[in-house]
């Protein structure tokens, strides 16, 4: 023998969003990520159009943990997708800001009754107003929404850029981890098909994005990536920001995505897909097949 070898193994944190439905809700939005062989997923705590939630005694919380425990899937690989309604970022309306802002804290109260720790949220946009007034309202916000007694995380997502949308470039989410209060509340959740679309070039320079990210803000700051390949241009040539795409069938192509999801700097990462479910009529073990690829080095 030459000596002894020790080959540490990739540690693959990988599911995709599932559906929180009746009846079994939490419990079967896990039965679901069972199905695909996921070690992790994904939820919304509710419709994220609307504000309407479920009284905690029908969600089968008890169960979700049981069936977690059973299938050594960690709690903390569960993450949950903040409602489409919260926009902190909104200077314009102060309705829509308070409402956001007591909206988010019932959305974090919610998680801590149910023992979740991150939360992806959408950073906002600043409709009519300046960036930077739509940034510090973002801080505002976080500021109001965060205590030091908090136990959930919340990571910022990446955005595309379309329309009036903020936390699309990294200074952008510095800007904002740099002003809360709790710094170590906050972090970051890539999302591939946002950064592509914004102009990260993740399918031919992914090294130089990961530099950049991580000399800007720092690669222990990001607690998420969303897997989403990004759609591309119709028939007319046009190309709409923020579309989603099955893995394969869009621009940045599955080679570039397989080297996100088994990148050294993003071991231990969770990593969630967000791609359509449309071709599930066409193959039924679509959605299991999309992570069973990911899942081949």
């Amino acid at each position: 023998m030459k000596g002894n070898i020790n080959i540490v193994k990739y540690n693959l944190i990988i599911g995709r969003h599932c559906r929180l439905e009746a009846p079994d809700y939490l419990l079967g939005a896990v039965k679901e990520a069972i199905s695909y062989e996921a070690n992790a997923l994904m939820i919304y705590l509710g419709a994220p159009q609307n504000s309407f939630r479920q009284p905690l005694n029908v969600l089968k919380v008890s169960e979700f943990k049981q069936i977690l425990e059973k299938n050594n899937i960690d709690i903390n690989n569960v993450i949950v997708h903040g409602s489409y309604l919260i926009n902190l970022a909104n200077t314009i309306k102060k309705e829509t800001f308070d409402f956001s802002v007591k909206f988010l804290q019932k959305e974090i109260q919610r998680m801590e009754e149910i023992g979740l720790k991150t939360l992806v949220l959408h950073p906002g946009g600043c409709l009519t107003a300046t960036k930077e007034a739509g940034l510090n309202q973002i801080v505002r916000g976080l500021n109001l929404v965060l205590t030091k007694n908090s136990k959930v995380k919340i990571a910022l997502e990446t955005m595309s850029g379309k329309k009036n949308e903020l936390g699309t470039t990294f200074e952008q989410l510095k800007f904002i981890i740099d002003k809360v209060d709790y710094k170590e509340k906050i972090g970051v959740c890539w999302d591939t098909c946002h950064l592509y679309d914004a102009g990260y070039d993740i399918k031919n320079n992914l090294e130089k994005v990961i530099k950049k990210f991580n000399k800007i803000i720092g690669l222990e700051k990001l607690w998420v990536i969303h897997v989403n390949d990004s759609a591309k241009p119709n028939e007319l040539k046009k190309k709409r920001k923020d579309s989603h795409e099955n893995i394969g069938y869009g621009e940045i192509e599955l080679p570039a995505l397989k080297k996100i999801v088994h990148h050294p700097q993003f071991d231990g990462k969770v990593k969630v897909l967000e791609t359509p479910r449309k071709r599930v009529k066409e193959n039924e073990k679509f959605l299991k097949e999309e992570i069973k690829i990911l899942k081949e080095d």
